[in-house]
């Protein structure tokens, strides 16, 4: 007890407690179907769930039904990438019925409906207001906010979550380009590196190789659903990964993936792995391989 409590105490990184817990398991990263959006869920070795993207609609709720046990209502980090409908909207339905530890996102201002529902609910999910219902848990603490800024890295056990982009505080600004203000982050445990790009585009790609970010990865998961505007042949040659994921949605209107972008994970000889053709996409890591499951 003496010795939990000094690690926390200690509150090293921008993160919950130190869990001290004993488990052999992989770290499991499953990329949901959840139609034309983008939605993962991570879980670490040591017990830690994680949220990238919450889908368009309420799909989420159903797939965490059937990957946590019914008792379990917490989430400890949810990492919003961009404030749009389609990588948004589940995580709405997600605050009114799970406790988050730590919401990630840029702060942006977006004038969208869904926008104002989300601020309205990190508000109250910052509050200790008995009259929101997560609030009268046992040992409620309030979701803590964290501005996605260069150097922002946050440590779960012995996974690593490094923020690549946006390369500056964007809390409080309206962005022209929604897309390009995406958080880009690589979740990294031991040897084996993820890359989760949001809906990124061409010039964002291009900003982050001139600046000589490592971008390498095992799996990376492909910026906007495929789109033509994305992935570009620069970007693939640095980040090199073994396996990329599309997230789209059966036969969309955006015509996603587009044949562009396949020919390009092609050509560099990426295993392609589509949640319109395969559903939810499971991959394990044990710190040295990846494995698809």
């Amino acid at each position: 007890m003496f010795f939990a409590g000094f690690l926390l105490a200690l509150n090293i990184f921008a993160w919950k407690e130190v869990f001290v817990l004993s488990s052999d398991r992989n770290l499991k990263v499953v990329f949901f179907d959840v139609g034309q959006g983008d939605s993962a869920f991570i879980e670490t070795p040591e017990g830690h769930q994680i949220i990238i993207d919450g889908g368009p609609d309420s799909s989420l709720l159903q797939k965490l039904n059937e990957r946590m046990p019914f008792w379990d209502r917490t989430i400890d980090l949810v990492i919003l990438t961009h404030p749009e409908k389609d990588h948004m909207t589940g995580l709405i339905d997600l605050l009114e019925q799970y406790k988050i530890d730590y919401f990630l996102w840029t702060g942006i201002i977006k004038n969208s409906p869904q926008s104002k529902k989300l601020s309205e609910l990190l508000e109250k999910a910052q509050s200790q207001d008995k009259n929101y219902f997560l609030a009268s848990l046992a040992e409620f603490k309030p979701t803590k906010i964290i501005f996605a800024e260069p150097d922002g890295d946050l440590s779960a056990g012995d996974v690593y979550i490094d923020i690549l982009s946006p390369l500056e505080n964007l809390s409080g600004q309206e962005v022209q380009n929604t897309n390009d203000s995406s958080v880009v982050v690589k979740l990294i445990y031991g040897e084996n590196e993820f890359i989760f790009t949001g809906d990124i585009g061409f010039s964002i790609e291009k900003k982050l190789v001139s600046a000589g970010i490592d971008l390498s990865a095992d799996v990376l998961k492909v910026a906007h659903h495929g789109s033509k505007y994305s992935t570009s042949d620069k970007f693939l040659a640095v980040a090199s990964p073994e396996v990329a994921v599309i997230s789209a949605g059966k036969n969309n209107s955006y015509g996603h993936p587009t044949p562009e972008v396949l020919q390009r994970l092609a050509d560099f000889g990426i295993e392609t792995l589509r949640t319109d053709q395969k559903g939810d996409i499971i991959i394990l890591s044990d710190g040295n391989k990846i494995y698809i499951k």
